[in-house]
């Protein structure tokens, strides 16, 4: 919990931790067809890094920091029911949305080339 960095993929903001793995709705660079496991990932748009007592803040984002990472599997999110009722007008709708989501995990956090 004393090295963690903020980072900026798919539209929203993370806080990551090395070892652990996350949720991503789409990565932008990377397209579906090339996220096979084990792909190895570099992600640059790093906002904020915390190494123990020492904190660097990015204006927007920080030069020389890398979160690298590896993709552990691509899967298909629970599907969501979308219910469209107008009570007057007797009219109903009813559909679905699944969202692709892309699980990877975090191996090293560096700044300035050294690994925190």
């Amino acid at each position: 919990m004393n090295k963690y960095a903020i980072i900026e993929t798919g539209g929203e903001q993370l806080r990551v931790e090395p070892g652990r793995f996350y949720d991503i709705r789409h990565f932008a660079s990377l397209k579906p067809e090339f996220l096979s496991s084990n792909t190895k990932i570099l992600i640059y748009r790093v906002l904020l890094i915390r190494n123990e007592t020492t904190v660097s803040i990015g204006q927007p984002w920080l030069k020389n920091a890398i979160v690298k990472g590896r993709i552990l599997h691509s899967h298909i999110e629970n599907k969501i029911t979308v219910y469209k009722m107008n009570s007057k007008k007797k009219t109903r709708r009813k559909f679905g949305h699944r969202q692709n989501s892309t699980r990877f995990v975090v191996d090293f956090i560096s700044l300035d080339g050294k690994n925190l």
